[in-house]
C-alpha cells in the first residue's frame, strides 16, 4: 500500500502524524541594509538605487552619474527615455550621432533574498555585463545545498556572494571576480537598462 508522507495506517484508515515545525529563514535587517553592506564590502562605488524591476527581476543596482554626459543631456533636452521599443532604434547604423549619450555607469547589481537559488535566478542575467552579487541569510550557508550547489553556480557564473549575519553584519563566502566584463552599449537591451537606471537615479538623487 502506498502511503502519504506524514499518515500512517491505521485499521484501514489513515492517522495524521504531527510533523515538527521548520522555522522560516529570515533576513536580519532590511535588504536594502545588507545590500549597502555588501557593496561597501565589495568595494562598489556609486549611489545604491532603491529596489527596482528589471528584466521582470527585483534587483538592487548600484550606478554613477556620469556628469559630463549628463550635463550635455540636459543642455540638449534629452531626459531619461524608457520606451523599450524607442531605445532599440538608438543602435540602427543610420541613428549614428543623434541619439543622447549614455550618462550613467552601472558599477554593480545585488539581489538580497531569504533563498540563494532565488537570488541567483534574479542576478544571473546581469552577470554577463556588469558585476553582481547575492546576499543571503548566514543561516542558508551552512547548509551542504548552498556550499556544494550555490557557491559552485556562483562561480560559474562571476557572481560573488555574501552572508548576513544574525547581529546584522554581513561577510563575503566568495569573492567577486577580478575584471568587471565588458559591457557593449551598441546592445539595445543594454542601453534601455541603462535608461531605466538614469531616471531612477534621478529620481532618487536629482541633479
Amino acid at each position: 500500500m502506498s502511503r502519504t508522507t506524514g499518515q500512517t495506517a491505521v485499521d484501514g484508515g489513515f492517522h495524521v502524524l504531527p510533523t515538527r515545525a521548520v522555522p522560516a529563514v529570515e533576513l536580519p535587517a532590511p535588504a536594502e541594509h545588507l545590500a549597502a553592506q555588501a557593496a561597501e564590502l565589495l568595494g562598489w562605488r556609486g549611489i545604491m538605487l532603491p529596489p527596482m524591476t528589471l528584466l521582470g527581476r527585483k534587483v538592487i543596482v548600484v550606478a554613477e552619474l556620469l556628469t559630463a554626459e549628463h550635463a550635455e543631456r540636459v543642455c540638449l533636452g534629452a531626459p531619461p527615455v524608457t520606451d523599450r521599443t524607442t531605445v532599440s532604434t538608438w543602435v540602427w547604423p543610420e541613428m549614428a550621432g543623434r541619439v543622447p549619450p549614455t550618462a550613467v555607469r552601472i558599477v554593480g547589481v545585488l539581489a538580497v533574498s531569504r533563498h540563494w537559488r532565488s537570488a541567483l535566478t534574479s542576478v544571473v542575467p546581469f552577470a554577463r555585463f556588469t558585476n553582481a552579487a547575492v546576499v543571503v541569510p548566514s543561516t542558508v550557508a551552512g547548509a551542504d545545498d548552498f556550499l556544494l550547489n550555490c557557491l559552485m553556480r556562483a562561480r560559474q557564473y562571476g557572481v560573488a556572494v555574501a552572508t548576513a549575519e544574525e547581529r546584522d553584519g554581513v561577510e563575503l563566502a566568495m569573492p567577486a571576480r577580478a575584471e568587471q566584463p565588458a559591457m557593449d552599449l551598441q546592445e539595445s537591451m543594454i542601453r534601455w537598462m541603462h535608461e531605466m537606471v538614469y531616471e531612477q537615479l534621478l529620481a532618487t538623487v536629482p541633479a
